[in-house]
């Protein structure tokens, strides 16, 4: 797949001239006297992954967490294709979220799980699917971290939600999963939209086709790699590292 640096111009947009799709604006939230998120707007369609980049504390997990449903906003505008999502009920077959810690039961067996994650068209897909099978009969608490996050991964790609959020997918976990991972969410953007944060940048600008920095309260849409280091999330010498 082609690198930051390959990709057109043209093809790093966001357009919110329609409302189609997953649309979070106005969103607004504070954490005692300091103002997280200030109006913020971001979006996200089919056959889209939108990377969502910010330092530590910047409110990126917050905005995922308002967007899914999990937690409030003293403002806030979630709607998919134009109609209004006003309690997390009202997303739930829409929106999943994909927390940063592991979220399946340990003393589970793996075949269990799916059972009750999955529909019962999916759940074929999921126990056919060749890293899954090995572990069908082991319980979660057997699975490494890696395998734990390609399983959640999996079990998210794999239902009925038109858009997922992910946050931190890759922290913690080997190299070959990150690239396992990688190459789920690259083909299953396919038919659904993502929105992606994590720590690991590298990782996030391989797959995404837009990218959104989250800045002092605000986003902003990144089109070139300097952008990064012009609003001070990257420091000069990893620019010229690249280069």
């Amino acid at each position: 797949m082609d690198s930051y640096n390959q990709r057109r111009l043209s093809d790093w947009h966001i357009t919110n001239d329609n409302m189609s799709g997953l649309q979070a604006d106005s969103i607004r939230k504070e954490i005692g006297l300091k103002q997280i998120l200030n109006d913020v707007f971001i979006s996200c369609k089919a056959g889209q992954i939108t990377g969502l980049l910010g330092r530590n504390g910047s409110g990126k997990s917050t905005l995922l967490k308002i967007i899914f449903g999990a937690s409030d906003a003293s403002n806030k505008y979630v709607a998919i294709d134009g109609t209004k999502l006003n309690s997390l009920f009202a997303g739930r077959n829409f929106i999943h979220y994909l927390p940063q810690g592991n979220f399946l039961p340990d003393h589970l067996r793996l075949k269990s799980i799916i059972s009750c994650f999955c529909s019962k068209k999916n759940a074929p897909l999921i126990l056919e699917h060749d890293f899954i099978r090995p572990f069908l009969q082991k319980k979660i608490n057997q699975l490494s971290g890696g395998e734990k996050r390609i399983v959640e991964v999996l079990l998210m790609v794999y239902s009925d939600a038109s858009y997922l959020l992910f946050d931190e997918p890759f922290n913690g976990i080997s190299p070959l999963h990150i690239e396992i991972i990688k190459e789920l969410i690259k083909k299953h953007s396919a038919d659904k939209g993502f929105i992606i944060t994590d720590h690991s940048y590298e990782h996030i600008l391989d797959i995404a086709t837009v990218v959104v920095l989250l800045d002092e309260g605000n986003t902003k849409v990144i089109k070139e790699r300097k952008q990064l280091i012009e609003f001070g999330y990257l420091p000069d010498s990893v620019h010229q590292k690249s280069l």
